[in-house]
């Protein structure tokens, strides 16, 4: 095992985890803020690529295509919280019957291949792969970097307007938020439509790093952002109180989760068993409040049955 060897692979990890970022937001919405299980994402990963690369494809401008993306996944965030509030139909039957239809649908939007290929020597990639180890504008961690701190950003203030307190407020404590008149079902819908429009801008900037987007590609996205959620609250729970740099941890989360794959790899795993390890990293995280809390339980116990 050469040190070099992943040494030069963790830009990479790095680039990727920042991208994996952004869906990892979307996820927080609706995990953390809404209090929803929404496997939508699993789906919507793919479509904002597919809508991205075949409008760039039939020469559409990447911002416009980027835009469109977003859209896309706000149209599949709709899909679902129709489902849920006006079908009554479960929050996570509706993500899965969501995801289920946009498997067609992604397929369908790339002209029934499983996979389409963009090249970034033919087109304007918004970020590339190519530049990952390249000092300068084009590399795309610093391009990364920057989407998500206007996101950051913009989120912060929408969920500090009367609109994005009303989402909170939905997921802190819905009957107490329909007492004070605020329509939750609304407030439900638009909170999906934000998190799968994020995460299908995630999906085109991944489309766009890895020039290509494949139809699957979304597959365990949801095991991928709860990783960063859960990563962000075991390390920067106590750090991190404000909003927007609770949205910060998550991206970092994100980043760590790929390092974390990146050196396991390193020590030679074989591929094929990357989704078990993803699995278990996600369980051993959420392990480790209870673990934390059952330490903190046991000295308590020890430590009153001293001063009685």
């Amino acid at each position: 095992m050469n040190i070099s060897s992943l040494l030069n692979a963790l830009p990479g990890a790095v680039a990727q985890g920042l991208i994996w970022g952004i869906m990892a937001i979307g996820v927080y919405i609706t995990y953390k803020v809404l209090d929803l299980a929404d496997l939508t994402v699993d789906g919507s990963m793919a479509t904002g690529g597919a809508v991205c690369v075949m409008l760039m494809l039939n020469g559409v401008n990447p911002y416009l295509a980027l835009l469109c993306a977003v859209l896309a996944g706000m149209l599949a965030g709709l899909v679902t919280g129709v489902f849920h509030t006006a079908m009554g139909i479960p929050p996570i039957l509706s993500g899965i019957l969501t995801q289920l239809s946009l498997y067609s649908v992604n397929l369908a939007i790339m002209d029934f291949k499983a996979n389409q290929g963009i090249n970034v020597t033919k087109y304007s990639l918004i970020v590339s792969q190519r530049n990952v180890r390249q000092l300068g504008f084009d590399n795309p961690i610093f391009v990364t970097l920057i989407a998500l701190a206007v996101l950051i950003a913009l989120l912060y203030w929408f969920f500090g307007r009367e609109l994005g307190c009303a989402l909170r407020a939905t997921g802190a404590n819905e009957a107490m938020s329909r007492a004070q008149g605020i329509n939750t079902n609304i407030a439900k819908i638009l909170g999906l439509m934000i998190s799968n429009g994020i995460v299908a801008l995630s999906s085109a900037m991944l489309a766009h790093y890895q020039g290509f987007v494949d139809v699957n590609m979304g597959r365990g996205a949801i095991v991928i952002g709860l990783a960063a959620v859960i990563i962000s609250d075991v390390l920067f729970s106590r750090l991190f109180r404000n909003f927007a740099l609770k949205l910060t941890g998550v991206a970092i989360g994100a980043v760590v989760y790929y390092i974390v794959i990146q050196i396991v790899l390193w020590l030679g795993l074989n591929t094929n068993l990357l989704k078990l390890l993803s699995a278990l990293i996600v369980a051993v995280f959420l392990a480790i409040p209870h673990w934390k809390a059952g330490i903190s339980a046991r000295r308590a116990g020890k430590g009153g049955g001293l001063h009685a």
